[in-house]
């Protein structure tokens, strides 16, 4: 704007009709919408300078500046604060492209996004108690605009918002954006799992709300899940993914239903993991199957941040904001979990116990040195789990029981994804054993191939064995109708540890899979009386 010319660099690039999520729809009242659209303009001028590629950086600054020094006369009834804390955001996109971390890329979006959000709760007289939900929703809404449009960000703006360190898990940026790369959708799935952990935070938004804000929350909730269905389903550096007329069809036609609530929500997350336990937790109804799914969503949840493509020091904050969770729950899965544990009596100190065996899985480098360091191990991620359940089947005094079976299975869990669990630079069979058998290398794809590794997983086989026999015979002095669920899951792990003794462990292994049969079969037993 050399010389006071005008502040904005032409008609606006869009509407609030064209956005991505709902702006100011008719679920709101016409009041809120006039306040609404008066934020939005603003804002939307103010978006388009720093998104203006045709203009320097400082010319960028000065124009922002000038808009700022409009802010209290054109935002005399809404929004200045919010205004004004965006501007920071907008200054900021004019000088920065890229993201060191993804703490960095929040705290953008806390000051790019969650002000509308907050503004919308001033505008319609909201209290403070939604603005977790509403800043998680703002959040997530961001990333997810920001992940869609990768390619068009970097190609007209030279501007990337998933963070550096994530894009090196791929191999660097131009690796990253390369059509062939199969390491980018490990990633692309990384930054989806903190974006679905957000809207589980934002889940219970439209319960809190009175007034008619809560319709247009609803809807932008569902069109948030449902974008993030489809950045899962399809690649967004290969094209466009985006929400269709029939997605926003489907948003506005549930608000025939209640809100969803974090039973619900938790419910789904089990669901769309398509796991075998499913069909464990299909024996039980009513508060125990809730209390086994919030359970088994927590494990899935900290499981998947240890395995995710994301840098070491994400998977310890993201890990260690769990421990903070589960003395302080802030969103539909930890308020599942908590909700469980005081209904069942629930040891916080076990789901702790899980929490640090994924701290150890999340390490670059796993390595198990005797049989003492892997029973810890296995007692962290899998006792902890049967201790768990019993309590939920409603056996607590089998709880010595549960965490023998734990111990199993997971024997079978490490035999089963030995060669996965490698090419991840873990080994979790003993550095004593290996020694025994004279596997002295300590890399981990050369020791699953070395031929004394065949005769180390046979040992660790026969422990596993021996671990299902003994549960079997003790399973008389315990109630057999209440541990339905763990006979389902016995009878599976069990199918799949004779499946690996019948072909052996000698190199080049096949991993041990259940039938579609075999899980029907599971499915069938679930289903009838015990």
């Amino acid at each position: 704007m050399e010389g006071g010319g005008p502040i904005a660099v032409g008609p606006p690039t869009r509407d609030h009709d064209s956005e991505n999520f709902p702006v100011a729809s008719l679920l709101l009242a016409k009041a809120a919408r006039a306040r609404v659209m008066e934020f939005y303009r603003f804002v939307r001028t103010a978006d388009d300078i720093a998104d203006a590629a045709a203009l320097s950086p400082e010319e960028k600054l000065h124009r922002l500046d000038a808009l700022e020094a409009t802010a209290p006369g054109a935002l005399a009834t809404v929004g200045e604060a919010e205004a004004r804390l965006m501007l920071s955001a907008f200054r900021q996109d004019a000088v920065q492209t890229r993201y060191a971390d993804w703490a960095a890329l929040e705290d953008y979006c806390r000051r790019s996004a969650d002000p509308v959000g907050r503004m919308l709760l001033r505008v319609h007289g909201e209290d403070a108690t939604a603005q977790r939900a509403s800043d998680a929703l703002c959040t997530a809404l961001q990333i997810l605009n920001h992940l869609q449009d990768l390619v068009p960000d970097r190609d007209a703006l030279d501007r990337i918002y998933l963070p550096v360190t994530w894009m090196d898990q791929a191999g660097g940026e131009a690796a990253f954006f390369t059509p062939s790369n199969p390491r980018r959708r490990d990633v692309l799935d990384a930054a989806l799992d903190r974006v679905e952990a957000t809207l589980e935070v934002a889940a219970p938004l439209p319960r809190l709300l009175r007034s008619r804000l809560r319709f247009q929350a609803a809807v932008t909730l569902a069109l948030a899940w449902r974008l993030l269905a489809k950045l899962r389903a399809a690649d967004p550096v290969l094209g466009r993914v985006a929400l269709t007329k029939a997605d926003f069809a489907a948003a506005f036609t549930r608000l025939a239903l209640p809100p969803q609530s974090d039973a619900a929500v938790v419910q789904a997350r089990v669901t769309r993991a398509k796991s075998s336990f499913a069909r464990g937790m299909g024996v039980l109804k009513g508060e125990r199957r809730r209390a086994l799914f919030a359970v088994y969503g927590f494990c899935r949840a900290v499981d998947d941040i240890a395995d995710a493509a994301m840098p070491l020091a994400e998977k310890r904050r993201f890990l260690a904001a769990w421990h903070r969770k589960l003395a302080t729950p802030d969103c539909a899965l930890s308020s599942e979990l908590a909700w469980a544990r005081d209904a069942f009596a629930l040891p916080v100190a076990e789901c702790a116990a899980m929490v640090a065996g994924m701290e150890t899985d999340a390490e670059s480098r796993v390595r198990i040195a005797d049989a003492d360091a892997l029973d810890l191990y296995c007692r962290r991620v899998a006792g902890s789990v049967g201790a768990l359940s019993v309590r939920i089947f409603g056996a607590p005094q089998a709880e010595g029981w549960g965490l023998a079976l734990g111990r199993t299975f997971q024997l079978v869990n490490i035999l089963r994804d030995a060669e996965e669990d490698a090419a991840r630079d873990r080994v979790y069979v003993p550095r004593t054993l290996l020694d025994a058998h004279g596997v002295t290398t300590d890399d981990a794809t050369t020791i699953v191939a070395h031929p004394g590794f065949a005769a180390c997983c046979d040992a660790l086989a026969r422990e596993a064995a021996d671990g299902f026999a003994r549960a079997e015979a003790e399973l008389a002095q315990h109630d057999l109708r209440a541990l339905k669920p763990a006979r389902v899951m016995m009878w599976g792990y069990r199918r799949l540890l004779d499946r690996m003794l019948a072909q052996g462990f000698g190199a080049p292994r096949m991993r041990a899979r259940l039938t579609r049969g075999e899980k029907m079969r599971m499915a069938l037993v679930a289903l009838r009386p015990a």
